[in-house]
């Protein structure tokens, strides 16, 4: 289990803030585990095969993380970083759940 300086989400009252570091064109779609960046911050890898154009890149992550957290897409936000490789999301629906889903996302 990840000390809460190593989660890269934290958990609200109807749901939870997740902070991902994304490659576009990354060959595949998919989440990598979890990156420390050089500020100290923890933050979900997470890559997909859409090219940065458009917003494509950003659908693609959507939809990636809703698939992983068993939820619809329409639960998924991206809320800052929109045009930036590192992006906060935040995903509405029960707090436990999406957690859980989250840390079996990561398991090895």
């Amino acid at each position: 289990m990840c000390s809460d300086r190593e989660k890269p989400f934290s958990v609200g009252p109807d749901g939870l803030t997740l902070h991902v570091r994304l490659t576009p064109k990354g060959g595949r779609d998919a989440i990598d585990g979890i990156e420390q960046l050089s500020n100290g911050q923890s933050v979900l890898k997470a890559r997909v095969r859409a090219v940065p154009e458009d917003g494509k890149a950003n659908e693609a992550l959507i939809k990636l993380i809703a698939n992983h957290l068993d939820c619809a897409s329409s639960s998924v936000a991206i809320v800052s970083g929109a045009t930036a490789r590192i992006k906060t999301l935040r995903i509405k629906g029960e707090s436990d759940h999406l957690m859980l889903k989250l840390q079996e996302s990561l398991a090895p």
